[in-house]
């Protein structure tokens, strides 16, 4: 199985979500992701890109919830991630009704990506130390999947706490949208063989991630690593290294989309579509 994904940085300066997931659909692709920034601050100790310098989509992207909302209007289709929900930015309450409603409107078809960011100062605008992040996004998720799940869920975490209570519409896909980590960590095996249902790391970046780690991890806490989904954001368009990257396990490729004028974006997805028929056909050859 092969399946073709794309990211874009949907903003007040490029076509609308509507557009854009039209034009995915159209191609024959099989999702589209949009990321997540409530704000940027100016002031920011946090290296992230190798030349210092913040793309302009990053100050201005829409919330990922409303603009997923309405591709899943106008498509039937594709499926609708989130690459990446910042999970420490949210409140898991909240967040857990969002996520359901989008997943039954959309009739089963979110992804939730997640991930615990990068940028100190935007997290702990949120009241979340930096350091903590990731105990924190572990409690949230915890804690949404039994809202999810259970009629009358009640969690006690260190950092989540709510006694017994109802919260509805539960998701339309059992148990919840499926969760996919996006980070590329030496602990993300053990966290995505805990709580999660898919690893994308980023392409290109180092981190100490591995996939025999990941077979461990799953290995130790009794989960078949089969079950998982093995996901590249920002995926390699080159057709040898995607090839690589296919015989190594991963099945969804999500290509990168940069911002930019409706036919640059346009453009990019032909593109993209072409290579995606190129790989399926690849997979299926191999599968006979």
């Amino acid at each position: 199985m092969f399946r073709a994904h794309v990211c874009i940085f949907i903003t007040d300066r490029t076509p609308d979500p509507t557009e854009i997931a039209r034009a995915v659909e159209e191609r024959n692709l099989d999702g589209l992701f949009v990321p997540e920034h409530t704000h940027i601050p100016i002031h920011s100790r946090s290296p992230f890109f190798p030349d210092g310098k913040l793309p302009e989509a990053y100050r201005r992207t829409y919330d990922p919830f409303v603009a997923l909302a309405m591709a899943a209007a106008v498509t039937e289709r594709i499926r609708l991630g989130t690459g990446i929900c910042l999970i420490t930015q949210h409140d898991p309450i909240v967040l857990a009704k969002t996520v359901a409603s989008l997943d039954r409107l959309s009739k089963g078809r979110l992804i939730l990506g997640v991930g615990a960011g990068w940028n100190t100062e935007e997290i702990e605008n949120h009241g979340t130390p930096f350091k903590q992040r990731w105990p924190i996004l572990r409690e949230r998720i915890l804690a949404m999947k039994r809202i999810w799940r259970q009629d009358e869920p009640q969690f006690h975490g260190h950092f989540v706490t709510f006694d017994p209570m109802w919260s509805y519409p539960k998701p339309l896909q059992s148990g919840g949208p499926p969760i996919w980590i996006g980070s590329n960590s030496k602990w993300v095996p053990e966290r995505v063989a805990e709580y999660a249902d898919g690893w994308m790391p980023i392409v290109g970046r180092d981190g100490g991630g591995e996939l025999a780690a990941l077979r461990e991890a799953c290995a130790h806490r009794g989960r078949r690593f089969e079950e998982l989904t093995l996901g590249l954001f920002y995926a390699p368009t080159d057709h040898a290294q995607a090839h690589a990257r296919q015989d190594e396990g991963y099945t969804d490729f999500i290509f990168g989309v940069p911002s930019g004028t409706r036919g640059e974006m346009l453009g990019k997805l032909d593109e993209i579509a072409t290579l995606a028929n190129h790989l399926r056909q690849r997979t299926s050859l191999a599968t006979r």
